[in-house]
């Protein structure tokens, strides 16, 4: 397969702090897309090219960065990139879920040592939502443990990834639901049962009881993958713990993401509060041998992907919530106060921001637009409506 950008388009980089930013065309040759993000295949936007070749709107920054890499001949980088991506999705605004929207993405492309680029990558993402201050959790897994606990349950390796893609939805769907989609998919009631054993695990457990649990269970603890796969989580705790992030982290074993390329760590970020309803807000993992599906080569590579529209929809959210309540006062009421006499209206708001959390408001009827009227300090209130009636008298 010849590996190029569409006719007409071309790769630009820029160099920002310490890691490269690149930028690359919105849309890619469907050959480049293709097989790439197994069942979200589907929601790829399809474009057929005048010229004639047959193209697709990108569906992640992740692919064309591993096509990048390939047609660069790219040993080692560290990268940056905001764009839009395209889904054809049921989209949900208000929920910051959208057909086209702005990721932003943070990768290491590279050989290091092992867990260092992907405790960093935590790290970043961490330091990213402290900067923001949203309260989050950072979701882990690791490929090798959840594919090793297929396999110890003997999951047919066909459908190893169609039931990661049904267990990936335990956070929207009920196990009696995902159950039934695995069953759908070919696999047997009792061997979804003992999936479920695992895959539902109290999500209060800390990091270290998971990994004592996956050590001392008799089924998975013999597993070759969930042997390296706890190793290399053993190590991220330390690195995690050395640089006091652990608290944000949930060892949830769950946790599939459904994108085929995935090789390793696994990770998703969602907000504590429950409220915002926008599901995650960032996620990524390593993926390994995705460069090596462009080039002859493989290129180890480990990335975190940030929802810019979610994250702004919670931000918009917080600021709508701090905000001061404004009491609607009835027409009515205005105009039943200037038929008894009144000359003066005083509003009262609840304000957080404000002493004594009041705001106060003095409008001279007969105008009836309360957002016309003056702020006033609460301690010099009297003083303020003696004057106005003094002028008035």
């Amino acid at each position: 397969m010849q590996i190029k950008v569409p006719k007409g388009t071309r790769d630009c980089i820029f160099k920002l702090h310490n890691a490269t930013e690149i930028d690359t065309p919105v849309f890619e040759l469907k050959s480049i897309l293709t097989d790439k993000y197994g069942e979200d295949s589907k929601r790829i936007y399809d474009l057929e090219d005048q010229g004639g070749e047959m193209c697709a709107l990108r569906y992640d920054l992740t692919v064309p960065f591993a096509r990048w890499l390939a047609m660069n001949n790219m040993r080692r980088i560290k990268r940056f990139q905001i764009g839009k991506v395209y889904r054809r999705d049921q989209p949900a605004i208000e929920r910051g879920r959208m057909r086209e929207f702005y990721q932003c993405d943070f990768d290491y492309a590279g050989a290091l040592d092992l867990m260092i680029p992907d405790s960093e990558v935590l790290c970043i993402t961490a330091e990213v939502f402290e900067a923001l201050g949203l309260d989050v959790t950072i979701k882990v897994n690791h490929r090798l443990i959840l594919d090793g606990i297929f396999a110890a349950i003997g999951v047919p390796t066909e459908l190893v990834r169609s039931i990661s893609s049904a267990v990936d939805k335990l956070d929207k769907m009920s196990w009696s639901e995902v159950k039934k989609e695995m069953e759908e998919k070919g696999l047997a009631a009792q061997a979804a049962d003992r999936i479920g054993v695992y895959v539902l695990q109290d999500k209060a457990s800390s990091f270290s009881a998971v990994l004592k649990f996956l050590r001392s269970d008799e089924i998975v603890s013999q597993n070759e993958q969930i042997k390296k796969g706890v190793e290399e989580m053993v190590l991220l705790l330390r690195y995690l713990t050395a640089s006091d992030v652990v608290k944000y982290v949930q060892f949830d074993l769950a946790l599939a993401r459904g994108l085929d390329y995935y090789t390793g760590l696994i990770y998703e970020v969602v907000p504590k509060d429950t409220s915002f309803k926008v599901g995650s807000v960032a996620a990524g993992g390593r993926y390994d041998n995705l460069v090596g599906m462009f080039s002859r080569r493989d290129i180890p590579c480990v990335s975190i992907s940030f929802s810019i529209d979610r994250i702004l929809t919670m931000l918009k959210a917080r600021s709508d919530e701090a905000s001061p309540k404004r009491i609607d006062v009835p027409r009515k009421q205005l105009e039943l106060a200037e038929s008894n006499g009144a000359a003066l209206a005083i509003l009262l708001q609840d304000d957080t921001s404000g002493p004594c959390n009041v705001r106060c408001k003095i409008l001279s009827l007969p105008a009836k637009n309360l957002d016309v009227g003056d702020e006033v300090e609460r301690a010099h209130l009297l003083e303020e409506v003696s004057k106005r009636l003094r002028i008035i008298a």
